[in-house]
């Protein structure tokens, strides 16, 4: 392929690049006081990079041979684009949610933040369209450095140095792991390319390769928080500034889900025997063991990271499938679920007391229906619908897993997803039962900016029962990203 035509694939990535660096010389010359314009600007480079990968879906470049650039190192494909659009929104809700939040808590403000931020989105873009063990390794490090230091941004705060020493230390040991996986698996392809690793799996796994792919997983887990690889999650969500959690718990969650996505159905798609059963493992133990977890938290953030690592879960039985309707199911539920997990971050932000100090006691919001209405509302939704309780638009995202499943012959890991998804409902219900029945604790009458109330509002109306107007547009969307992934097996 021309240089010239590898180079318009990449165009949303030029974009960001180029942006980053613009922003990085501009802050310097500018100094802190820019932080609000680098927001801005921020904002606007993600946009149009967005923009970039829309023309290119439309264009008909999203799907076939054509979408390859550099080797077949980079794919910007329909399922790439998928990805990169739920990313951006979930970067572009953060960004328009941060800077209320840092001048509230009297923490500087400065202008790296959106330019992390950028950088991140940059690794993301990267990582979901990898076609190559050396080219996901760089996006996945370029995502994973601007994460670390974001985890610590309120570096005087002792719980935000805390949450960025823990993701560093534990985002470095499954960095090695997963280092260690792709060594074995070139060690036994020969290639580092994904269809050359399909191609060299395809007459079988000898028991080297078969623990590369099992160190690949391991590796890709931890960034998914998937148990056995959850530990950090709940520390890292409490810890780090409330909407860096929503950050981490939206877009790199996307990023994440997607590599796993295209390396375990692209790269290790010829032997989906040898990796379901691990992929099952982790989809039942993440449900139970996410929502076990949550029960016992009187902590907001910590329960929502418990919520992350049970949603994991179900996410994962479309991939235990292996089938395109799995594949579709998977995009469909991260959709909602950056919308559920956007709204669910937003409204504790706008949890505050008298003295706009932010709230996340579990107990200081009880009896909230009388005194914020419309905030109890949203964030009740918000816990229904991430409970899969119809018609809640959540619903619907768990439903098409299991359906997948279903369709896969695997009756009895739908029948225990569902079983084990009872229990998730507990803990969602009692934050609503505590809003609503609870004595009124009178903590939380801090007034919450337009902002936050915009990003709000379109994500309750998102996973609202209007939600399901969206619905044939985004299971077709998801059904092009997932021919898009199959097409190279």
């Amino acid at each position: 392929m021309e240089f010239g035509k590898s180079l318009s694939l990449i165009a949303p990535e030029l974009v960001l690049s180029l942006g980053g660096l613009a922003m990085t010389l501009l802050a310097a010359w500018l100094g802190e006081k820019s932080a609000r314009a680098m927001s801005i600007f921020a904002v606007a480079i993600i946009v149009g990079a967005m923009a970039f990968t829309v023309a290119s879906m439309n264009g008909g470049a999203a799907i076939g041979p054509d979408v390859f650039a550099f080797g077949d190192q980079f794919a910007a494909d329909g399922f790439a684009g998928f990805a990169k659009i739920l990313i951006g929104l979930a970067a572009i809700a953060v960004l328009t949610v941060s800077q209320p939040f840092f001048v509230r808590s009297a923490a500087t403000y400065r202008p790296e933040y959106p330019l992390l931020i950028v950088f991140s989105v940059l690794g993301m873009g990267l990582m979901v369209s990898a076609t190559n063990l050396m080219t996901l390794y760089i996006g996945l490090e370029l995502s994973s450095l601007s994460s670390y230091v974001l985890a610590s941004f309120m570096r005087h705060d002792t719980r935000s140095a805390e949450a960025g020493l823990k993701y560093f230390v534990l985002g470095a040991l499954a960095s090695g792991i997963l280092l260690f996986g792709m060594s074995l698996t070139y060690g036994f392809a020969g290639s580092t390319s994904y269809a050359g690793i399909r191609t060299a799996f395809a007459g079988g796994l000898s028991t080297g390769a078969l623990f590369g792919v099992v160190f690949v997983l391991a590796g890709l887990a931890f960034k998914i928080a998937a148990v056995p690889f959850h530990m950090w999650t709940p520390d890292v969500y409490e810890g780090a500034p409330t909407p860096v959690t929503t950050f981490f718990a939206s877009a790199p969650k996307v990023a994440a889900v997607a590599v796993l996505m295209r390396m375990a159905l692209d790269a290790f798609g010829g032997q989906i025997d040898a990796w379901r059963q691990i992929v099952v493992f982790a989809a039942l133990a993440s449900i139970v063991i996410g929502a076990l977890g949550a029960i016992g938290q009187a902590n907001v953030k910590r329960l929502l990271a418990y919520s992350s690592i049970n949603n994991v879960g179900f996410i994962l039985i479309g991939l235990a499938a292996g089938t395109a309707a799995g594949a579709s199911g998977m995009l469909v539920y991260l959709a909602i679920y950056v919308a559920m997990t956007i709204g669910s971050f937003v409204a504790v932000l706008m949890l505050r007391n008298a003295e706009g100090d932010q709230v996340e006691s579990i107990a200081d919001i009880a009896g909230l229906s009388t005194t914020q209405p419309l905030l109890a509302a949203c964030l009740a939704a918000m816990m229904f619908s991430l409970a899969g309780i119809p018609p809640l638009f959540g619903f619907w995202g768990k439903f098409v897993v299991f359906q997948a499943a279903v369709e896969a012959d695997l009756l009895p890991l739908a029948v225990l997803g569902i079983a084990a998804s009872v229990i998730g409902a507990f803990y969602y219900i009692k934050i609503v039962k505590v809003m609503y029945f609870d004595d009124a604790a009178g903590v939380v009458t801090g007034k919450p900016g337009t902002a936050h109330w915009v990003v709000l509002l379109a994500a309750t109306l998102f996973v609202s029962p209007l939600g399901y107007l969206l619905n044939g547009w985004l299971g077709n969307w998801a059904d092009h990203a997932a021919q898009a992934l199959l097409l190279t097996i």
